[in-house]
């Protein structure tokens, strides 16, 4: 039975997620259509030019994508903090750069005199937006639609361009966390369509490498590494980039029977057996959740569920 989106993204559980979408039939709609000898690779382009955009609006932010011929994966951190820390000029703008906005909001925009309902009004309105711009479900829907209505402009039709909704994965713990992005920058090794992480067009993995060969930590729209778990932590990705870059590096040669047989010290960090680790890249997409045993019993309760289906992460 399909599960509600609201008992499968839930902030109390946590604020990580993986989620893909799929082109209707899984059509090649974004790539090299070899029976139609057509290319839609510059769609490909639009996926993620959208997705950067919706990150600067949104308070939600990307920790890895790959944006493939027919899908795409995300993962997805939900930025509360930041939600509840706009002002209500920073809601109202960022959500009208995608929307129209109603004339109570135009007024008060405008800085004219309202009522007292009218002011209560546009405060509700207001943080409705509020909640909107740190939900995962209006950050998909306004890709998704974006992009289905280019697809259908350039071929002049109309019709589905994407499956009814994407799937969704809560990632319960650092290690879940860890095994989701490299899953996802992976990808296209994994298909088959790059030999490295370095050569995987439209990756974050491809982002960050390019961004370090600039001098610089994090690229745009890309949520930042804040280096190994400490008392006082800043916003960001509980790891330290290079080391989680090496055990991409590490991953992907592993795959094909080259890697070393020193263990990354990312794998030390989340006390993580190699064998576990390869396992969990391999089979991630299984199930609703991604964690340890402990974390996704932790999580039910929350939930107000019994059992989830989800990868199992062992403790070793």
């Amino acid at each position: 039975m399909t599960k509600a989106r609201a008992s499968l993204v839930n902030l109390s559980a946590t604020p990580y997620y993986h989620c893909v979408s799929r082109c209707v039939r899984r059509s090649f709609l974004c790539g090299y259509d070899a029976q139609s000898q057509k290319s839609y690779e510059h769609r490909r382009a639009w996926i993620e030019t959208r997705l950067l955009t919706l990150a600067k609006a949104f308070c939600i932010d990307i920790c890895a994508y790959a944006i493939m011929s027919n899908h795409y994966h995300v993962v997805l951190h939900i930025n509360a903090k930041a939600a509840q820390s706009l002002t209500n000029t920073d809601v109202i703008d960022r959500w009208l750069a995608f929307h129209q906005a109603p004339v109570l909001i135009q007024r008060f925009r405008q800085g004219e005199s309202l009522s007292k309902s009218e002011y209560k009004a546009c405060c509700r309105i207001i943080e409705n937006w509020r909640e909107r711009l740190m939900s995962v479900s209006w950050f998909m829907k306004l890709l998704n639609q974006y992009i289905s209505t280019q697809a259908n402009r350039e071929d002049q039709c109309s019709g589905h361009f994407w499956e009814g909704r994407f799937k969704s994965q809560a990632l319960l713990d650092d290690k879940a966390l860890a095994a989701a992005m490299a899953y996802v920058d992976l990808n296209p090794v994994r298909a088959g369509i790059a030999k490295q992480p370095k050569h995987s067009n439209y990756t974050s993995i491809k982002k960050r490498l390019e961004s370090l060969e600039q001098n610089k930590a994090t690229p745009a729209g890309l949520f930042a590494f804040a280096g190994n778990p400490r008392k006082s932590m800043p916003d960001g990705i509980p790891f330290r980039l290079m080391d989680y870059l090496a055990l991409v590096e590490w991953t992907c040669h592993k795959r094909q029977d080259a890697g070393s047989n020193q263990r990354p010290p990312l794998l030390t960090q989340l006390n993580m057996s190699s064998e576990t680790w390869l396992a969990t890249c391999a089979h991630l997409e299984c199930g609703n959740v991604v964690g340890s045993l402990s974390s996704i019993q932790a999580v039910l309760p929350t939930l107000g569920l019994k059992r989830m289906t989800g990868v199992m992460i062992p403790n070793r």
